[in-house]
């Protein structure tokens, strides 16, 4: 079972680095990974899981983040509402991925972007775009095109700058970290 441990910390150079175009059929090894990450994700959004396995919470993971440079990630979003009985995720796994087109509007996370290989509070605002279209390839090779907005929009963003070796903090400017606020939307 993956762990919190397991995932590389940020002072990894591995995380600075580009990860490289995966080839079809997939190797059972990255099938394997896959499924560890979608578990690890799963379960880290429910909250008895979490604790019981002591699982930080997260929504997203690209395989550099486990040390395989290669390009793909996962991504497990909540869709169940805040009064619903049993959580339940739609599931993203997404090879290859590019942005093929993005909304105007920029967004931000207004408690601060997070990411599961930094460890610490960062302040500042990362500009996202609100919307993006997503071409990638799915687990069997097929190419698949996904829509995605606000939050969803903002992790695949995320995912995919850690594939080109880009952390979240690398997008807030140092000298002014709260710089453009006022030309985006906070969600």
């Amino acid at each position: 079972m993956l762990k919190t441990k397991d995932i590389l910390d940020e002072k990894d150079k591995r995380l600075r680095q580009i990860s490289k175009e995966v080839t079809f059929p997939l190797t059972k090894e990255d099938k394997e990974t896959i499924d560890i990450m979608i578990k690890y994700l799963h379960d880290s959004q429910i909250d008895e899981l979490s604790e019981k396995y002591d699982l930080r919470p997260g929504m997203g993971m690209s395989a550099v983040q486990l040390g395989i440079l290669k390009r793909y990630f996962v991504v497990v979003n909540e869709i169940s509402g805040p009064d619903d009985e049993k959580k339940e995720f739609e599931t993203y796994v997404l090879i290859n991925p590019k942005i093929i087109s993005n909304s105007v509007e920029q967004i931000y996370v207004e408690e601060g972007e997070g990411c599961l290989s930094v460890n610490r509070p960062v302040e500042g605002i990362v500009p996202r775009y609100a919307r993006v279209t997503m071409e990638a390839y799915d687990e069997e090779g097929r190419k698949i095109h996904v829509r995605a907005r606000e939050e969803l929009a903002i992790c695949f963003q995320h995912e995919l700058d850690h594939l080109n070796g880009i952390l979240f903090m690398d997008h807030i400017d140092p000298k002014n970290p709260y710089k453009g606020k006022d030309q985006m939307r906070g969600i």
